[in-house]
C-alpha cells in the first residue's frame, strides 16, 4: 500500500506551506512566479496525513532542431522519509508529465560524488553520463 501520493501543484500555498522541503524558505512570490512560467511544473509527495515528504521540479525545454525534453530541476526528500521510495514515485510521475507535454527525453545534473541521487537516477532508468560537465554563473549581477 502506498503511503503517498504525488500531485501536481498550481496553488502558490502550497509550496509556501512544503518549505521545510527546500533548500531555502519558499516565498509566496517566488511560488507564484515559479508555477506561473510556462513550461515549469512542481510536484508533491504528500503523505496519508497529509504531510508534504518530497518534491520534484522541472522545466519544459525545447531547442529548433532537437524534440522537447524536460530538465529535472531539482529532486528533495524530507529526512524522516527517505529510502522509502518517494523519489522513485516522484520521478515516475514527473516522467508522466514529460510524456503527456510531448517529451521525447529528460536529463538532469548532480555532483559526481552524490551517490545517493545517481542510484535513485539510475534505478529510475537514466543512463549516467560521467563524461558531462556543468559550467554555471553563480552570480550574473557580479563582475
Amino acid at each position: 500500500m502506498t503511503r503517498w501520493t504525488v500531485v501536481q501543484v498550481t496553488d502558490p500555498a502550497e509550496l509556501v506551506a512544503a518549505s521545510h522541503l527546500f533548500d531555502f524558505a519558499v516565498t509566496p512570490e517566488g511560488a507564484a512566479d515559479t508555477l506561473g512560467r510556462p513550461g515549469h511544473v512542481v510536484l508533491l509527495a504528500r503523505a496519508a496525513d497529509g504531510r508534504d515528504v518530497g518534491f520534484v521540479s522541472g522545466v519544459e525545454m525545447r531547442h529548433p532542431d532537437k524534440d522537447a525534453e524536460l530538465f529535472l530541476y531539482e529532486l528533495g526528500v524530507d529526512e524522516g522519509s527517505r529510502r522509502q521510495g518517494v523519489a522513485t514515485a516522484l520521478l515516475a510521475a514527473l516522467r508522466g508529465v514529460a510524456l503527456a507535454r510531448g517529451c521525447r527525453g529528460m536529463w538532469t545534473g548532480t555532483e559526481a560524488d552524490n551517490t545517493a541521487a545517481l542510484a535513485t537516477y539510475r534505478a529510475a532508468g537514466a543512463q549516467i553520463d560521467d563524461g558531462s560537465v556543468f559550467v554555471v554563473w553563480e552570480d550574473l549581477t557580479e563582475g
